[in-house]
């Protein structure tokens, strides 16, 4: 048996806060099923324990777009926001410090914000390997527009790293961010996948506190030189969830 999954595609913007809300409702919700799933049948051993947990939660993929936000991580510098919030106010912006790891970076129209609210007990309780699984899947997605995503050591998040010509000092840039929290093995916040992103908001903040020159950020439309439709990317990213967690769809 397979973990059950509830994917949720909006269309229109949703406002960072609404969306941070509404994660944890999803979260709440999820760790209080499973709370009732125990209750249940509390003596049953380990392995018949999860497979109860795995017949019975249900877990959720949530895609959207921010009106352009900055979020920074718990463990991140205020001091890699170039702007005050009143200026930030100015270009339409907002800003939030929020709960998950990492440092600061920016969300906006024509970027795949993802957040995935998943029970990892009912897949592995490693996060360390869930963050890798989140990266294999932007990598198999880049892979669908022939563009090869790789790892840097001690950087999590998806690179590219093929010439670019039209920035030859940048050889190392980033499609894909990734930043995530947990409580009792339930998944928050996710990643954030650059389609047609706004890349000039990028310069009021050092993305994710990383200042080496070598090294920016990008997008699926700057890296092919063409426009996407960002439903076409969103309908391959939600194959590879599928592929790479080796679970099943469902409806709510």
């Amino acid at each position: 048996m397979k973990p059950k999954v509830i994917f949720r595609d909006d269309k229109k913007l949703i406002h960072y806060s609404t969306a941070w809300n509404e994660q944890f409702v999803l979260l709440n919700e999820v760790i209080q099923r499973k709370k009732n799933i125990r209750a249940i049948q509390p003596d049953i051993n380990v392995l018949a324990s999860r497979a109860e947990l795995i017949e019975k939660q249900k877990h959720y993929l949530w895609f959207c777009e921010h009106p352009p936000v900055f979020t920074l991580g718990k463990s991140g510098s205020i001091e890699n926001l170039l702007y005050n919030e009143d200026e930030l106010a100015q270009r339409n912006a907002t800003f939030f410090k929020i709960n998950r790891g990492g440092d600061i970076t920016y969300h906006g129209p024509g970027q795949i914000t993802g957040y995935p609210i998943f029970d990892l007990e009912c897949f592995f309780t490693d996060v360390h390997k869930y963050v890798r699984a989140l990266e294999e899947v932007a990598m198999r997605t880049l892979a669908d527009y022939s563009l090869v995503g790789i790892r840097i050591k001690d950087y999590t998040g998806v690179w590219l790293h093929e010439a670019d010509a039209k920035n030859p000092k940048r050889t190392f840039r980033k499609i894909c961010a990734i930043g995530v929290h947990l409580s009792r093995w339930v998944t928050m916040h996710g990643f954030a996948f650059n389609v047609s992103t706004d890349l000039t908001y990028f310069d009021y903040i050092i993305p994710c506190g990383i200042e080496e020159p070598d090294k920016s950020v990008t997008s699926l439309v700057h890296e092919l030189n063409r426009d996407v439709n960002i439903e076409d990317v969103k309908e391959k990213m939600k194959k590879h969830f599928q592929e790479v967690f080796s679970f099943e769809y469902c409806l709510e």
